[in-house]
């Protein structure tokens, strides 16, 4: 949290050690907010630097790349809601007060090139009204509370099991309940074999990939919305079936969607297919580089093909 400090004025560092540093409106909780937003949605940001000595944030921004563990550490992260409805986690450590100011006194002499008359000044004058103002009374919206805080081996290792736990959930369907895994039998089973063994020829993967992309596609084709149709039979008689309710296209993520276009034209004849191309850097971790889309697309249901799921 101590990166995301709001950069001092000229008229507010002469008189610096008057300025508030532990209340909550010292942070840019908003680009904090933003920073988090995007990294739980995939996209690489920029976190700002701050300077202690300059009261600035300096130029050399620190990248940091999305991850199934984002740890957020801060005093006053329990204080804004916006800020805690993204965790899914929320842990105060609670340490006596002597330690805390110990540990401050170490920090803030060593690392920011303070002296103890002025950590000590700060101390009563700032750091103890905010604790019992703002700190202390978000202690109520912690999932778990760890006294005597790194001491305490035993909450830590309970939580570094849950984690462990939570990443090593298998049932993905849970987790993402828009995701559909396609029921595992021995037939499945055996191309999942075939195209694992070093052994196999190069023709022979093709061969069986192509296999369980048709597999995939006829199975996503499966929960599209369809509508009631009625035909005639060559008999005469008539037959109530079903068709699609739109009309269908696929778009591949090149390179590796085009792996799957033979597998959805076998499944859907004449079906238009087209192509878009994503680079994944840039300000917002992804960038467009190229798109050819039919120009009906709003019209059709969308096939996007992919045959990677992190995607």
């Amino acid at each position: 949290q101590e990166s995301f400090y709001y950069g001092l004025s000229d008229e507010e560092m002469v008189h610096v050690h008057d300025y508030n540093f532990d209340h909550p409106d010292a942070f840019d909780t908003d680009l904090l907010l933003s920073c988090m937003e995007k990294l739980k949605h995939g996209k690489a940001v920029d976190i700002p630097s701050y300077d202690f000595k300059t009261h600035k944030s300096v130029s050399c921004a620190r990248k940091v790349n999305p991850s199934d563990v984002i740890i957020l550490e801060g005093i006053l992260l329990f204080h804004d809601s916006r800020v805690r409805d993204l965790m899914n986690m929320k842990i105060f450590v609670d340490t006596d007060a002597d330690v805390r100011l110990t540990r401050r006194i170490r920090r803030d002499t060593i690392e920011k090139g303070r002296d103890i008359i002025a950590v000590l000044d700060q101390y009563s004058k700032f750091v103890k009204t905010a604790f019992e103002d703002f700190i202390l009374p978000t202690k109520k919206y912690a999932d778990i509370i760890i006294p005597r805080g790194a001491d305490n081996s035993v909450a830590i290792d309970l939580i570094v099991q849950h984690i462990r736990t939570k990443l090593g959930q298998n049932d993905l369907c849970k987790i993402h309940p828009n995701l559909y895994v396609i029921q595992t039998t021995y037939q499945i089973r055996g191309m999942h074999t075939i195209i694992r063994d070093a052994a196999t020829t190069t023709h022979d993967f093709i061969f069986y990939a192509d296999r369980l992309i048709r597999l995939v596609v006829e199975h996503g084709l499966g929960h599209l919305p369809f509508r009631e149709k009625q035909v005639i039979t060559p008999t005469g008689s008539v037959y109530t079936g079903v068709d699609f309710s739109k009309s269908l296209c696929g778009i591949s993520v090149i390179r590796s969607g085009e792996s799957m276009e033979n597998a959805l034209r076998a499944c859907c004849k004449g079906i238009k297919i087209g192509k878009i191309l994503i680079h994944r850097e840039g300000d917002d971790g992804k960038q467009l580089i190229y798109h050819n889309l039919p120009k009906d697309i709003a019209k059709r249901h969308v096939l996007l093909l992919d045959p990677i799921l992190g995607t």
